[in-house]
C-alpha cells in the first residue's frame, strides 16, 4: 500500500467527498479517484459505497481505516527522524581530563544548548595521545596540554603555572624520598616532574601512577605522594606546596587548542566559546594564567 493512496483515502472520509480531498490535498479529483482504486485493487474489496448525493465507507473500507493511519502515522515518524538526521553534524572534540573536572562542561552545556544539531563525539585522553589523533583525523579539534613533541602545534590560549600538590600543602617525603603520584607516559606534566626532580639533589619515586586524574587525586589525598598539576585546575581536597626551596619549580603549562584549518561555523563556535570561557575564568581572578595571546586576538 503507497503511503500517498492512503493519506488520501484518509482526507476523502475526513471531507465527506473525493472533490473536498482534491481540494485539500491541490490534488485534481480523478488523480483522487485513481489513488483509491489503487488501494481497492491491493485489498481485493470495495472501500466506498457512493453515488451523487452520498459516500460511505464499506465495511472494508472501515478495516482499511486503522491500517491506513497507522501506516501513514509511521511514515510521517520516519520522514520527519531522516530529515532531521539529515541537517545534524557530528563534531569530533577532545580534551584533557583536568579539562573536563573544571570548566569545560559549562562551555559544552552552552554550545549544545545554542546548537541542538550539532551531536558532539567526545573524546578524553592524555594531551599527546589527543594530538596523535587529531593528526590522524580522528579528532576536529583539541584542547589540551602542548608538550615537548608537539611545540609548534596548536594556538596557545593561556598558560599556567605547574605546581606541586599535596593534601596538607607540604611536600610528602618518606626514607629521604620524595614521593610521586604522576600519570604514565606519554604524559606531559609527568615528563616536567620527572625533569625537575632529576636536576634536584634530593632522592624520589614514583610511590602510585595512575591513567585517571581521579585516581592520582585520590592517591594524592590520602598521602601517598604529591602530583604534578595546573593551579588553576588543581582537585579539590589538594593544596599547593607552596615555599619549599627543596621543591624544584615546574616551570608553565600551554593549553593549546587545536582545529581544522576549514572551519564549519560550529566548530568555530565551540573555538570561540572556549576562547571567551578562559578570558572569564583569567579574569575572575581564580588563576594566575597568562593570557596575552588570547587579548592580543588569537586566530580562528
Amino acid at each position: 500500500m503507497d503511503p500517498i493512496h492512503l493519506k488520501t483515502f484518509l482526507t476523502v472520509i475526513d471531507c465527506g467527498s473525493f472533490s473536498g480531498a482534491a481540494r485539500v490535498l491541490g490534488l485534481s479529483q480523478p488523480t483522487v479517484s485513481d489513488h483509491i482504486k489503487r488501494l481497492e485493487q491491493f485489498a481485493g474489496q470495495r472501500l466506498f459505497e457512493r453515488d451523487t448525493h452520498s459516500l460511505a465507507l464499506t465495511r472494508h473500507g472501515e478495516a482499511m481505516v486503522p491500517f491506513a493511519r497507522s501506516i501513514t502515522e509511521t511514515t510521517e515518524k520516519a520522514r520527519s527522524f531522516f530529515e532531521s538526521a539529515s541537517k545534524r553534524h557530528s563534531l569530533r572534540f577532545g580534551a584533557s581530563e583536568d579539562l573536563v573536572n573544571e570548566w569545560l562542561p559549562d562551555v559544552i552545556r552552552t554550545f549544545t544548548a545554542n546548537h541542538p544539531e550539532i551531536d558532539i563525539d567526545f573524546t578524553i585522553a592524555l594531551s599527546e595521545e589527543l594530538i596523535q589523533k587529531f593528526d590522524d583525523g580522528a579528532l576536529d579539534i583539541v584542547l589540551c596540554k602542548r608538550g615537548p613533541q608537539s611545540q609548534k602545534k596548536g594556538d596557545v590560549i593561556w598558560r599556567e603555572p605547574l605546581v606541586w600538590l599535596s593534601a596538607t600543602g607540604t611536600p610528602v617525603i618518606r626514607d629521604g624520598e620524595t614521593q610521586l603520584v604522576l600519570y604514565p607516559p606519554p604524559s606531559i606534566t609527568r615528563f616536567k616532574a620527572v625533569e625537575a626532580m632529576a636536576r634536584a639533589s634530593r632522592p624520589w619515586r614514583i610511590a602510585f601512577s595512575s591513567s585517571t586524574l581521579n585516581g592520582l587525586a585520590a592517591a594524592a589525598r590520602i598521602g601517598l605522594g604529591m602530583m604534578a598539576h595546573a593551579r588553576l585546575l588543581a582537585p579539590p581536597g589538594l593544596l599547593e606546596c607552596y615555599g619549599f626551596p627543596d621543591l624544584p619549580p615546574l616551570g608553565e603549562l600551554e593549553f593549546v587548542l587545536l582545529h581544522r584549518k576549514m572551519l564549519m561555523a560550529p566548530l568555530k563556535a565551540l573555538c570561540e566559546a572556549i576562547q571567551a570561557k578562559v578570558l572569564v575564568e583569567a579574569r575572575s581572578g581564580r588563576s594566575l594564567a597568562k593570557i596575552d595571546e588570547i587579548q592580543g586576538g588569537t586566530s580562528i
